[in-house]
């Protein structure tokens, strides 16, 4: 059990870097956390080694995530559309061009807004990237750049 807790101290910032840089928000993001590391507890005995330890916990981060979305989901499903609510911009003018930037990633398709978000906001370097999807470090770079040139695209375009 020492050993898991020294795993949990080490990867848990990492874990919820990543997990914010999916929902955008702090709470949700270490509710996520925790739950990734309970699931890892679990089933610590699936854990094969064919990757990095830090790359298999961002997977069970990642379908954490997923699954929360699908329980969200079905939640709502029954309620009428949801009115939408602006979102505050307390952070200024940065905080306005941090919101166009997000909403051009949020238009973004898969894989170019989940390799765009690993990078820039859950910090993992192109080869983490690489072994969550199963492919080459160069695919991961060429994926990235060509999400960094979508979305400039995107802004440039709405501006």
């Amino acid at each position: 059990m020492a050993a898991f807790e020294e795993v949990y101290a080490e990867y848990f910032p990492l874990i919820c870097r990543y997990t914010y840089s999916l929902c955008r928000s702090e709470a949700l993001a270490e509710d996520l956390a925790q739950e990734t590391f309970l699931k890892a507890m679990r089933g610590i005995g699936g854990f094969r080694g064919e990757c990095k330890l830090e790359v298999w916990l961002c997977q069970i981060a990642k379908n954490t995530y997923f699954t929360y979305l699908k329980k969200q989901e079905r939640a709502h499903k029954s309620l009428e559309e949801l009115p939408f609510e602006p979102f505050a911009d307390s952070a200024g003018e940065g905080g306005e061009a941090a919101m166009e930037v997000h909403r051009a990633l949020h238009r973004l398709e898969e894989p170019y807004k989940e390799v765009f978000s690993l990078r820039a906001f859950g910090e993992l370097s192109f080869g983490q990237i690489a072994e969550l999807f199963g492919k080459t470090e160069s695919w991961a770079r060429v994926t990235y750049h060509r999400a960094r040139l979508k979305i400039k695209t995107t802004m440039e375009e709405t501006a």
